[in-house]
């Protein structure tokens, strides 16, 4: 009996220290809860309240309400005889914006895959070199970085000059304000989004394990494929997530080097806010957006889910 009661009242202690470790955890998280709703949550319902509002007549919103803002995301009402059509042009834009998404994340892919792979398999001395030169970019305002690439690829830039002097062709090519352009020019700027989290999975990677596939007489090829994709693709992943979301509703890069003509769905959502004056419309296409990243997100978690259960 004394044996046993001082460990009900060691118990009874250890929950009691439990719930006040709990609490404080709680009251400590408050702020930066509180932070993120207004930050993050509080916006996005202000877009979704917005959405569906009546657009005033010079900017601004009418509180009244009315869905014509959701309408014209999709459809398109002739102001003359009032005939209904589809939004081809607003369906190009996502289109156009979730094409270049996944064209840069795949670009991305292939041009930071091997160098993550360089720099894991360095001398642990020179890595954080490596890793630096990566990180260079990020110092540099995008505005910049974006002229840069426009820079090069211009009708009279360097990549046209040079291939004009060595005579492989006798006219510029038209790089600049196309989706070729922006495509690059993302890629450009979100590399290192791509390459610092496959980094951090092939760090991790026991290159005993590609030594055991080589011993087996696999050719480079099944080694990558069997043994080094599987074990750093939670780096894959987090840096395909990584590029393609903010892709997406990139706006500064797609009106550089677009032009104005190959608009993407944050150029769109800045033109009704500004120009068009339609801010329902623009708060229905952000939130639009919103969904697809959404979607994309959900696919990604079912995805691991269903990796998950068929490795258990």
């Amino acid at each position: 009996m004394n044996s046993s009661a001082p460990g009900r009242q060691l118990s009874s202690v250890e929950r009691v220290a439990l719930k006040r470790e709990s609490r404080r955890n709680i009251l400590l998280c408050t702020p930066a809860m509180i932070v993120l709703f207004f930050a993050a949550s509080g916006p996005l319902l202000v877009m979704l309240v917005y959405s569906f509002l009546t657009p005033g007549d010079y900017g601004g919103v009418v509180y009244k309400l009315s869905s014509d803002g959701w309408f014209r995301v999709f459809f398109h009402q002739d102001i003359f005889d009032e005939t209904v059509s589809v939004a081809s042009a607003h369906l190009s834009i996502f289109w156009r914006s979730i094409k270049l998404s996944l064209l840069t994340t795949i670009a991305a892919l292939i041009l930071g895959f091997p160098t993550a792979y360089f720099i894991a398999t360095r001398p642990v001395k020179s890595r954080n070199f490596w890793l630096f030169l990566v990180t260079i970019p990020f110092w540099t305002n995008l505005l910049i970085r974006t002229f840069a690439i426009m820079e090069l690829i211009r009708n009279r830039g360097l990549v046209n000059n040079v291939l004009m002097k060595f005579g492989v062709i006798e006219q510029p090519i038209q790089m600049l304000y196309t989706d070729f352009a922006i495509m690059l020019g993302m890629t450009y700027v979100y590399l290192p989004l791509m390459i610092l989290p496959l980094y951090a999975s092939m760090e991790k990677l026991d290159f005993r394990l590609i030594e055991a596939g080589y011993d087996l007489y696999a050719n480079r090829f099944r080694v990558l494929r069997k043994v080094i994709i599987p074990l750093v693709k939670p780096g894959i992943v987090a840096g395909s997530i990584l590029v393609f979301i903010p892709s997406l509703g990139a706006f500064v890069t797609p009106r550089v080097l677009g032009g104005g003509k190959n608009m993407m769905l944050g150029n769109l959502i800045e033109l009704q806010f500004g120009q068009g004056r339609n801010w329902p419309l623009g708060a229905a296409l952000s939130i639009s957006l919103l969904l697809i990243v959404m979607v994309a997100m959900l696919l990604y978690v079912k995805n691991m889910q269903k990796n998950k259960g068929e490795q258990n």
